[in-house]
């Protein structure tokens, strides 16, 4: 996202209507989350930025769903953030 910030990708998780915000992955369906606040909320910041996730990482575990409306749905949740 051109704005990588918390407030941005969670207008982005907010925006979607296909994939399903987690706090944790690994469903058969579409799954996004924010690991700042989800996977990775533990570990110090100065950390996670030298990891590479920042306050606007969002994580996507892509499912079985049709890959079109996937794509659909992540790019209108793009166009949000």
């Amino acid at each position: 996202m051109k704005d990588d910030t918390r407030a941005a990708a969670y207008r982005f998780l907010d925006a979607l209507t296909l994939a399903a915000s987690a706090t944790t992955v690994g469903d058969l369906f579409t799954e996004v989350l924010h690991p700042a606040t989800a996977s990775h909320r533990r570990v110090d910041p100065a950390e996670r930025v030298r990891m590479g996730i920042t306050d606007g990482t969002v994580r996507v575990s892509v499912g079985i769903e049709d890959p079109f409306d996937i794509v659909a749905d992540l790019d209108q949740a793009l166009s949000q953030a």
